[in-house]
Parts: structure tokens; sequence; C-alpha cells
């Protein structure tokens, strides 16, 4: 199974999602963890989770509901074999990244040069080095799946 670690406000994300279920590969999608589950938002712990103290942040890692989204992403991240990290993303796919760099899964970091404007740049990543492949077109990422 395919782990697609990116950002709810990543744009290309949907897409990504549309192309490999239309090519039949099995993967999870933060975004819809089980048929009747969208996912894990911290609105659903509190409205206001955005203004969040540090430490109200750290007490509402300990709510049930954020313990549940965890186990989702967790359990998919440990049983997947690959990961592909869709940019732009945040820290969370990052840090899955990184876990799936150092449980040895085979690692795709797609840049989606292909869905943006010419002069689009990137912010170069040196430890980007760790991951097997970095692609910069959907026809890549699924070349290299292949």
């Amino acid at each position: 199974m395919l782990y697609i670690a990116s950002s709810w406000r990543n744009v290309f994300f949907d897409d990504v999602v549309k192309r490999l279920s239309e090519e039949d590969i099995e993967h999870y999608n933060f975004k819809k963890p089980t048929p009747n589950n969208n996912g894990f938002h911290w609105s659903e712990i509190d409205k206001e989770w955005e203004q969040w103290t540090p430490e109200q942040y750290r007490e509402a890692l300990n709510h049930p509901l954020a313990k549940v989204g965890f186990k989702y992403d967790m359990t998919a991240l440990e049983e997947c074999v690959r990961l592909l990290l869709v940019l732009p993303c945040g820290a969370s796919a990052h840090l899955e990244l990184g876990h799936a760099i150092g449980a040895g899964k085979t690692t795709f970091i797609y840049f989606p040069a292909d869905m943006l404007p010419p002069q689009s740049k990137m912010t170069p990543e040196l430890m980007y080095k760790a991951a097997d492949f970095i692609c910069l077109s959907m026809d890549e990422v699924l070349y290299a799946l292949d």
C-alpha cells in the first residue's frame, strides 16, 4: 500500500488521489481513512484551535479524537510499503516521510512542476536526497511506482 503524505491545504492532493485511484494503485488517504470517516480536524476538538497556546496544543494531543486520528494515520504509515510526499506540505507530512525513510520504505517526493506555472520555484531541501525518487510530474510518479 502507498501512503500519501501531504497537507489539508495542498491544492494538488485531490488530483493526485484521483489519478492514483484511476490507475488502481492502492493508497491511504488521510482525508478519508475509512469510507465513513472524513479525517481528523483540530476543529473537532475546538473551533478556536488556531488560537491555542503551546500548553493547550499539548493537552489536545491527548484528546480522544486526536488519539483516534493519530491511530488511523500511524497504523497506515506502519503498514505501508511506500510513501509519496506531495508538496507543498508541512511538518506532519515531513515527519511521516522521515519515519518511512527510517523504516526503510521506498519513498517518493512529488513536486508538482507539471501543475504549476513555469516561473514557479521550489525551496531546495538537501535532506530530500534521502528519498528514493524526486518526481516532477504525475507521469514520473506513476513510472517510479511501477
